[in-house]
């Protein structure tokens, strides 16, 4: 096989190239196993791999010798391509030639020798001796943002512009348009690493706590919320819109005889909210469950939950989380092991003793929330707290009154580094005041018939929460725009890619 440079010889025969196909490098490679760049330790020396990833930097060293740091995830390892005859000297050419963040290429087979490198943190401490050298697949000459560019912090954009370098600056719109380069980069390997984790810990103590997963539909007959925020479609001839949260099913799910129910799913809101913390498009985390004696079991849940899942993530994602902090500095979450609960009174009570004016029967604001979120944490020690028992007017149709006072309603939001990222209550399981306050919020109460009638043939008293994963990801680590956990964010502006 010729190098792409059009110089052959006959000892670098099928050593160096292009590569049509992946099928036709399998008898080259014979012998050699597949190993992950990841898995390569000083245990690997001597042993003939063969691995693939993108060409993250290429160094010349003379005619003869060429380092190419290859990439594959978050992990790299330094290849020393050599020779000392034409061949050998030609694919030290080859490789010297491949532009980084442009090739995807295949050093294979390749022996890995237990040559401690100099490398940073994320390289493994070994060289690959390279044997064979192809490329299988070409990106265009010129990519519109470099891995490198994209890699790099405020931070660090400012510190060089300080010392009068000129250094690239990745913009965020930017990032977003050719996202599929922008998540090469170490610090979004890291965040969607995390995410998973975050929902794997979700559904793992939600099953050992006897919950079951359920999937509902996402086209429903009417708003699922009780607010205008849908995306209508027709569905047959029939208006339709996508659901707003699971929360009527999963509540059905309830009365069906499950008692305990979560669900990992989309959620769509098409709301004109071009903010930090909202997506047209997200992931919804919900939680519904039969109650024995108080709404606050569900806060429980809630505690339990999402103390596990940041402990999860502090003990077992130490890796990612340095690679995200290297690109977007924050501090760790402070959090208690018991829960901080507070109720809403309570919280109107500090923010008016700090001069902050606030309607005492009304929503707090997002300035409101950012400072009670700091009058908690200097108080009580925590970013991480439960504010209860809101007013009745401030929550959906379906959440129920508190009996000792219907004004305030049996209900919670979570904080999360002075932001709210959960919302939850008990909810009305008796068909009377449910269509009574849905149609008290201007809700046709008959779009959502089949709703109210499944509390009709007996429910028991339930309640539940919903969480974005995306919000959750975000706040724990303080990454300050949503975009950045959402894997193709759906905006009011952006559709694609």
């Amino acid at each position: 096989m010729a190098s792409s440079g059009g110089e052959h010889h006959e000892e670098a025969e099928d050593s160096y190239g292009d590569a049509a196909t992946i099928g036709a490098l399998r008898q080259l490679y014979a012998g050699y196993a597949w190993a992950d760049v990841a898995s390569l330790g000083p245990e690997s020396s001597g042993r003939a791999v063969r691995v693939r990833g993108a060409a993250q930097a290429v160094r010349a060293v003379g005619r003869r010798v060429a380092f190419l740091v290859l990439r594959q995830g978050t992990a790299t390892v330094q290849c020393v391509v050599a020779g000392d005859g034409g061949g050998g000297m030609a694919m030290a050419r080859f490789a010297a030639g491949l532009s980084r963040d442009r090739w995807w290429t295949s050093p294979a087979p390749c022996r890995c020798r237990g040559t401690p490198s100099a490398a940073p943190p994320s390289q493994q401490l070994v060289e690959i001796k390279v044997e064979k050298l192809h490329c299988v697949s070409r990106a265009v000459p010129a990519l519109p943002i470099g891995v490198d560019d994209a890699a790099r912090s405020e931070e660090d954009v400012a510190r060089a512009k300080a010392a009068g370098e000129q250094v690239v600056h990745v913009g965020q719109d930017k990032r977003l348009d050719y996202r599929v380069i922008d998540l090469r980069t170490a610090a979004n390997q890291a965040i969607f690493r995390v995410q998973c984790q975050v929902e794997n810990v979700f559904r793992q103590v939600l099953l050992s706590e006897g919950f079951v997963g359920i999937h509902t539909p996402k086209l429903i007959g009417g708003s699922s919320e009780g607010g205008a925020a849908v995306f209508k479609l027709d569905y047959n001839g029939q208006a339709a819109c996508l659901a707003q949260s699971p929360q009527l099913h999963k509540q059905m799910a309830v009365c069906g005889g499950f008692g305990r129910v979560f669900e990992v799913g989309p959620v769509f809101r098409a709301e004109d909210s071009d903010t930090h913390r909202h997506l047209c498009e997200f992931v919804g985390l919900d939680v519904e469950m039969a109650l024995r004696d108080h709404y606050t079991e569900v806060c429980d849940v809630v505690d339990r939950l999402f103390v596990a899942m940041f402990d999860h993530l502090n003990d077992k994602c130490g890796k990612e989380l340095e690679a995200i902090h290297r690109q977007y500095p924050f501090q760790p979450l402070k959090y208690l092991r018991t829960t901080l609960r507070m109720d809403y009174d309570e919280g109107i009570r500090m923010l008016q003793e700090a001069g902050v004016h606030v309607d005492a029967m009304g929503d707090l604001n997002t300035e409101a929330e950012k400072k009670l979120g700091d009058l908690v944490r200097d108080r009580y020690g925590t970013e991480f707290y439960m504010l209860c028992r809101y007013p009745s007017a401030v929550r959906p149709f379906y959440t129920m009154p508190c009996p000792e006072d219907p004004r305030y309603s049996c209900s919670f939001d979570v904080f999360v580094r002075g932001e709210e990222i959960i919302s939850g209550a008990q909810r009305v399981h008796v068909p009377d005041l449910l269509a009574a306050q849905a149609a008290a919020r201007g809700i046709d109460v008959a779009s959502i018939a089949t709703y109210v009638d499944a509390f009709r043939y007996g429910a028991p008293p339930h309640g539940g929460f919903g969480v974005g994963l995306e919000r959750v990801v975000m706040l724990f680590c303080g990454l300050g725009n949503i975009r950045k956990t959402s894997l193709f964010p759906r905006d009011p502006r952006r559709l694609a890619p």
